[in-house]
C-alpha cells in the first residue's frame, strides 16, 4: 500500500535548524556535559539555534506528577527542538540513569502530537577507559523507539579526561575530528527532513486504524 499524499518540495523553512542537547552526568566536571558544550559551540558556528537542557532536579519518572517544572521544561524543548543530541558517559557498560530518566520524560505521544517522532538525533558518549560503543548503542535503540531519524554517524570519546583542557573545551585530536564530522552531519540531515518529516514517517497501519477509529466514531448506534 503506498504512503498517502505526494512527496514535499523543496524545504520552505528559513529559520536555524533547532537543536537540543541532553547529557547524562551531574558531575562538577561532567564530561558528557562538556561534549555536549563542545557540540553546542560547533553547531552554533554551523548556523543551528540550539538549547542545552540541565537535569540537576529533573526527579526520576513517575515519582512526581508530570506538571513538575523540570519536566515541563525538558518536554517544551523537545516540543521546539528540530533535532537532538544526547550525550551520554558509560556506566557499568551502559548509559547513565540520568540518560535514561531525561528519555523516559518525554512522551511517545503529547495528544495528538508525537514530540520526538521524526526528529533528527545524533548520540555520543564519552568513557573514562578504552573505547567502547556500549551507550551509543543503547542511545540508537532509544532513537528508534522514540522514532527519531538517528543519523549514521557517532562518537565515542575514550579517557575523556585527557581530551579536555582547564577550561573545558576539546583538544584537537581523532575524537574532536569524529565530533565535528557527527554535528555537521546532523545539521545536514536536520536540513534535509524537517519539512519532510511528517512524511517519511506517515505510516499505513496508523492511518488505517485512524479510519477505522473514526467509523466507530460516527457510525455509533446508540447516537
Amino acid at each position: 500500500m503506498p504512503a498517502s499524499g505526494q512527496p514535499p518540495g523543496p524545504p520552505t523553512s528559513a529559520h536555524a535548524p533547532r537543536i537540543l542537547l541532553l547529557y547524562g552526568s551531574l558531575r562538577e566536571r561532567s564530561y558528557s556535559r562538556l561534549l555536549s558544550e563542545e557540540a553546542a559551540h560547533l553547531l552554533q558556528a554551523m548556523g543551528a539555534d540550539t538549547r542545552t537542557f540541565d537535569p540537576r532536579g529533573l526527579p526520576l519518572p513517575d515519582d512526581t506528577p508530570d506538571s513538575h517544572p523540570k519536566v515541563q521544561e525538558l518536554r517544551k524543548l523537545a516540543q521546539w527542538c528540530e533535532g537532538m543530541v544526547w550525550v551520554s558517559p558509560e556506566r557499568h557498560g551502559a548509559m547513565t540513569g540520568i540518560m535514561k530518566a531525561q528519555i523516559d520524560w518525554i512522551p511517545l505521544a503529547d495528544g495528538a502530537v508525537r514530540p520526538t517522532q521524526g526528529k533528527t538525533l545524533a548520540v555520543m558518549q564519552v568513557s573514562g577507559g578504552s573505547q567502547s560503543f556500549n551507550a551509543v548503542n543503547q542511545l540508537r535503540v532509544l532513537g528508534r523507539w522514540m522514532r527519531m531519524l538517528t543519523i549514521p554517524n557517532q562518537s565515542s570519546v575514550a579517557k575523556a579526561f585527557l581530551e579536555f583542557d582547564e577550561a573545558g573545551r576539546m583538544k584537537p585530536s581523532a575524537y574532536y575530528d569524529r565530533v565535528v564530522d557527527v554535528m555537521e552531519e546532523l545539521v545536514k540531515f536536520t536540513l534535509l527532513t524537517r519539512d519532510a518529516s511528517a512524511w517519511l514517517t506517515d505510516r499505513y497501519s496508523e492511518r488505517k486504524e485512524s479510519a477505522e477509529a473514526l467509523s466507530k466514531r460516527v457510525n455509533q448506534r446508540s447516537l
